[in-house]
């Protein structure tokens, strides 16, 4: 393990050392980063204050996915992988609709510039 987290701003609700020795971690999809974290990480002090964790993104060399590292107790931290599990779920099918509906709408006018194939 690489030990306690080198952040200063450690949120206030994450206060026994035990928070921070163990932390959950799960794999976001990079192309799901922004719509689930914000622009920048922008979202991330309003997620980490409604899930009472403490939140870290690591880039995976070589990977398609940002590991996020969530500390905090036990309790704190299953809810929050679920949050975030449910929220990336939420953005993928609507990514996947808006394909849809543009791959309809292009059916529609007769156009078809090969997407159907690609995604295949």
């Amino acid at each position: 393990m690489e030990g306690r987290p080198k952040r200063k701003d450690i949120p206030p609700w994450v206060k026994d050392p035990e928070d921070l020795a163990n932390p959950m971690m799960f794999e976001v999809p990079k192309h799901l980063l922004t719509l689930v974290f914000g622009p920048n990480g922008s979202r991330i002090p309003y997620l980490e204050q409604v899930s009472q964790t403490m939140l870290e993104l690591k880039d995976v060399e070589s990977s398609n996915f940002i590991q996020v590292m969530v500390y905090g107790s036990e309790f704190f931290k299953i809810r929050a992988k679920g949050m975030f599990q449910s929220l990336t779920e939420w953005h993928r099918l609507r990514q996947e609709r808006g394909i849809q509906r543009l791959e309809d709408a292009m059916s529609a006018l007769e156009l078809d510039l090969g997407i159907s194939e690609a995604s295949s």
